[in-house]
């Protein structure tokens, strides 16, 4: 009896095992964003935001680009960096990292210090979202940094990069890679001068040297290098060990 009862148990114990493990087991990363995305998309924390959240979709990546916040044309696009800012990004990606807007959009999260448009100032330019918005927002990013747990983080322009280190001057802080933790988790913060045409500083020097040292970080990250395909990633190193990557 005693050899029959040990028996029994150990087979329902079994039983709870194999019926056990699967509610136990962790929701998929792409699971996890897509519920992030449905919950963020009906966001209407602050009133005085003119659109509703601009986002780029769930792309699981490593890496992440966080913009500033949404111009007037990005909430009518549905996507971030939609207009002129957005095209020399990409030119930029395209020049130093061999990725064209469909590859950057499609294998990198964008993310904002602010989803929404925060519409237009007294003297006609894009008002900058107060204190008390980018701390309703801050949740947002810190929830995505827990979900996909990124090597690279690309904050661009003053207002994103400030998020993660100090920034009293762009010159103290393009062309270098930092270490940052947030959210509870550790990675590698390169910062990218906003490329909106209003302001010239990545055209002129210093900016245009330190702009082309920053872009070369990056197109260097580890990070970055898997996602190019494999004729594009050889050729960029050839470039690289030659400097002659575009600066």
């Amino acid at each position: 009896m005693v050899i029959l009862d040990h028996f029994f148990r150990s087979q329902i114990t079994d039983y709870r095992s194999h019926f056990a493990a699967p509610m136990s087991a962790e929701i998929p990363t792409q699971k996890k964003l897509d519920r992030h995305v449905s919950h963020l998309l009906p966001c209407r924390r602050c009133p005085r935001m003119k659109s509703a959240p601009v986002s780029g979709g769930a792309i699981v990546s490593d890496v992440m680009i966080i913009g500033q916040a949404p111009g007037p044309r990005e909430p009518l696009l549905q996507r971030p960096f939609a207009h002129t800012a957005g095209k020399t990004l990409f030119r930029w990606f395209q020049e130093f990292c061999g990725m064209n807007e469909a590859a950057v959009r499609s294998k990198i999260y964008f993310a904002a210090v602010c989803r929404c448009f925060p519409g237009k100032n007294s003297g006609g330019t894009d008002r900058v979202p107060s204190p008390d918005e980018i701390r309703n927002c801050a949740s947002w990013m810190d929830s995505e940094i827990d979900i996909l747990r990124p090597r690279l983080v690309i904050p661009v322009g003053r207002l994103a990069i400030m998020q993660f280190i100090d920034c009293t001057k762009l010159e103290k802080v393009i062309g270098r890679k930092f270490r940052v933790e947030r959210a509870g988790h550790s990675f590698d913060v390169i910062p990218l001068p906003h490329p909106s045409g209003a302001s010239p500083w990545h055209k002129i020097a210093p900016g245009k040297e330190l702009l082309g040292r920053a872009l070369k970080l990056i197109a260097r990250h580890s990070a970055i290098r898997g996602k190019k395909g494999p004729a594009t990633a050889s050729r960029l190193q050839r470039l690289i060990r030659a400097d002659l990557v575009p600066t």
